[in-house]
């Protein structure tokens, strides 16, 4: 499944956001993906447990993930290093943001969407002790209208593919 999407993104410097609704398999993709395209993976819940001891999920807080996410993956471009930047990115105008803060150009930037059936996104977070807020994530995230790849990790295991 994970070489067709190589077949897509073509292999030169760049930055790559995989979105959706938590749950839905980002992390897993991004794992996978990363050392196909020899990238480095941000992510704002590994950034949040470094930064915040107590976190509490507001919009300042959720901001300032963002910032240093963008922040790093900046540092990272300049540097010449792929980058997959794992995170919710709920609306159409902060993955729009990501790539004017970046100044990237469409062959440097890349969108992949995760999906997934709501039954197997709620028995994923069960499994991981987290509560799933059908009310209030799903009414705040905004379906990808730019160019970008749709994955339907249904049948992904926590292993892989």
């Amino acid at each position: 499944m994970i070489f067709l999407l190589l077949k897509e993104i073509p292999i030169s410097l760049m930055i790559i956001i995989i979105c959706g609704l938590p749950g839905v398999g980002k992390t897993t993709v991004a794992k996978n993906l990363a050392p196909l395209v020899n990238a480095v993976i941000l992510s704002t819940d590994k950034i949040r447990k470094e930064l915040l001891s107590r976190p509490m999920y507001g919009w300042r807080e959720k901001r300032l993930i963002y910032d240093v996410m963008i922040l790093m993956a900046k540092y990272l471009d300049k540097v010449g290093i792929n980058c997959i930047l794992d995170a919710t990115f709920t609306r159409e105008l902060s993955r729009h943001a990501v790539k004017e803060k970046l100044g990237l150009g469409n062959k440097d930037f890349h969108i992949i969407e995760c999906i997934c059936p709501e039954d197997i996104v709620i028995l994923r977070l069960r499994q991981r002790n987290h509560d799933y807020s059908d009310t209030k994530m799903k009414k705040i995230y905004e379906p990808v209208k730019e160019e970008h790849i749709t994955i339907d990790t249904s049948n992904f295991s926590k292993t892989g593919y």
